[in-house]
């Protein structure tokens, strides 16, 4: 009989969705869109169809990413504007992340247990700006933003980016995520075993490219994971 695979031995963790509660938009970036001239509604809408393609550095620096989003919007701004915009966005984005309450626990408790946890996170460069200063920042073993990376998830380099801040191979990792990006799917594919995370929160969650059919196992609570730890998550198959 072959010996019973081990447990995981880190961890691979989703941001927004996962490590936060469910992320709308909150009303500062209202006054963005309206700072940059354009209708709030064409400015979201603008935002979302070419979230893949800022995520993956793929929309210039800040300040022509959102040009050509304010443009694409009817909005002309100036280069002051802009840059006030560009400023601004960080904030917006941090003032709608709220921490899951288990969310430092749960780490803390992963950390004393000697299993690392490394954030991946599909994101424009919002999120490396405020990620350092929360209170989970000091609990990573480290992160990876596909805008630095130059793809999104479930793109095998987003994952291996990964594995390699935690030295070790993807069958030695358990990651976690709410299943945008088709995440899930993306670390299954690499050889990790995975999980979703499906707190009732997330029904009103601004996510793309849902896993819509994931098969393996849930969880409703980041607490929960803990106890995966202790045992061979199974792959779905």
């Amino acid at each position: 009989m072959l010996p019973a695979p081990a447990p995981p031995r880190a961890v691979v963790c989703d941001f927004f969705g996962t490590l936060t509660t469910a992320v709308r938009r909150g009303p500062r970036h209202r006054v963005i869109a309206r700072l940059l001239g354009c209708d709030p509604e064409a400015f979201f809408a603008e935002l979302d169809r070419t979230f893949y393609l800022r995520a993956a550095g793929r929309y210039g620096d800040p300040i022509d990413g959102l040009r050509r989003v304010a443009y694409a919007a009817g909005g002309r701004p100036t280069l002051a504007e802009l840059t006030y915009a560009v400023m601004a966005r960080p904030e917006a984005v941090r003032a709608d992340t709220v921490l899951r309450p288990e969310a430092v626990s749960v780490l803390t408790e992963l950390r004393e247990r000697g299993v690392p946890v490394v954030v991946a996170s599909d994101c424009w460069y919002e999120l490396p700006a405020f990620l350092p200063r929360l209170a989970v920042a000091p609990l990573l073993e480290g992160c990876v933003y596909s805008v630095e990376v130059g793809h999104c998830k479930p793109h095998p380099a987003m994952y291996l980016a990964a594995c390699r801040q935690l030295r070790v191979e993807p069958d030695e990792c358990l990651y976690v995520g709410d299943g945008g990006s088709r995440e899930l799917s993306g670390a299954r594919e690499v050889g990790m075993s995975a999980v979703r995370l499906a707190a009732p929160d997330l029904v009103n969650h601004l996510a793309f490219r849902g896993d819509p059919g994931w098969r393996g196992p849930v969880v409703t609570s980041l607490t929960e994971v803990l106890e995966l730890i202790e045992q061979r998550v199974p792959t779905p198959v």
